[in-house]
């Protein structure tokens, strides 16, 4: 919010300064500074191709933070700012980047349409599109490349061979830098070093904990990491290659500080991220422990109960052995013999000679 007050209120001043000098930008007289180029014949005619003998244009609209268009003498042509880079809105591969609308309506509050300017070439009068490369100035000669750098808005830039208002731009643009504007605030989330230091401190958060939970908690606390470091990636990458126009608005040593603040932030993603996946190997190998230790009871006890099934089928036991009680016989009376028959044969004692039945004998001498 305190960005936003301060671009309305330098928007403001432009407005004032444009007030100002549309009498004096009306009067100005023909090419003066547009032949102030040092390139001699070939850049007049170049100047030439680029707009006709007058170097005023009547801004019909504007595109984006460093690109309008404007009829030159009674033909539509787009201008493109010398030695100013603004974030890009208009690219159909990619998304309006940061602070790019900023810089859009800033330029048409200082350009409004039917606003007079004119325009001073440098060496290259187009670029590959058929765009004039221009300085162009405002009501009150305010040199619009260079105030659109000093809203912080847009970096200063050069493509050889033109640099002609490279010196008042970057001049412009430290001062922005001073006050911390556009491109160069830091509360502004979407820029570089907010998302690099978001990142960093997503990634402190999630090492900062102790290494616990269960394997869907450090499966969670991977994906947000896999989420940051992707993040760091894709940002140092774009710090490396210069992609946006946001990397250059860092001076060499702010932009070394970025990069180590994201190498730093990486190397911790990293090392918790394998200890992450050692700590879910040690929660596998325990569960799996578990799970066999599980088996085995599970086991055990299916063999326990087909025991007792086994046992309760089988048939009835025979009652215990009982050992019979010992009962000596009982001896039978006695009986005493009869006593012999008498001897029918008195004096007889020689063989005896029984009949059947062996009750009677007679002296075996008498048969």
């Amino acid at each position: 919010m305190g960005e936003y007050v301060l671009l309305s209120s330098l928007t403001g001043h432009g407005a004032r300064i444009k007030a100002a000098g549309l009498a004096v930008a009306a009067a100005l007289a023909l090419g003066g500074c547009g032949t102030g180029t040092g390139t001699g014949t070939g850049e007049t005619a170049a100047t030439a191709d680029a707009a006709p003998a007058t170097d005023h244009a009547v801004v019909v609209r504007v595109i984006d933070g460093d690109t309008f268009t404007a009829t030159v003498g009674g033909e539509e042509k787009t201008v493109r700012l010398l030695n100013v880079d603004t974030p890009e809105t208009k690219d159909p591969n990619a998304p309006v980047e940061c602070l790019g609308p900023e810089a859009t309506k800033e330029l048409e509050q200082l350009l409004p349409v039917g606003t007079t300017v004119r325009l001073e070439l440098d060496v290259e009068p187009l670029d590959k599109y058929g765009r004039t490369l221009a300085g162009v100035f405002g009501p009150g000669d305010v040199l619009v490349n260079a105030e659109v750098a000093r809203l912080g808005l847009g970096v200063p830039v050069v493509f050889e061979p033109n640099k002609k208002f490279y010196p008042p731009v970057a001049a412009a643009f430290d001062e922005a830098r001073t006050r911390g504007a556009g491109l160069n605030s830091a509360s502004i989330a979407c820029l570089p070093a907010q998302q690099i230091e978001q990142a960093a401190k997503a990634i402190e958060t999630a090492v900062a904990g102790p290494l616990a939970g269960t394997a869907e908690d450090l499966d969670k606390s991977h994906d947000g990491l896999v989420t940051a470091l992707a993040t760091i990636t894709a940002l140092k990458a774009a710090a490396s290659a210069k992609s946006h126009v946001h990397w250059g608005a860092y001076k060499p040593d702010q932009l070394g500080g970025l990069l180590r603040r994201l190498d730093s932030a990486a190397a911790a993603g990293n090392a918790r991220q394998t200890a992450i996946a050692a700590k879910k190997k040690d929660l596998e190998g325990a569960a799996a422990a578990e799970t066999a230790r599980q088996a085995a009871a599970a086991s055990a006890e299916a063999a326990a109960a087909a025991e007792a099934e086994r046992i309760r089928n089988l048939p009835p036991a025979p009652p215990p052995y009982v050992p019979p009680v010992y009962v000596p016989p009982v001896p039978a009376p006695y009986v005493a013999p009869p006593a012999p028959a008498p001897n029918p044969y008195p004096g007889y004692n020689g063989p005896r000679c029984y009949a059947p039945g062996g009750k009677t004998w007679t002296p075996c001498s008498k048969k």
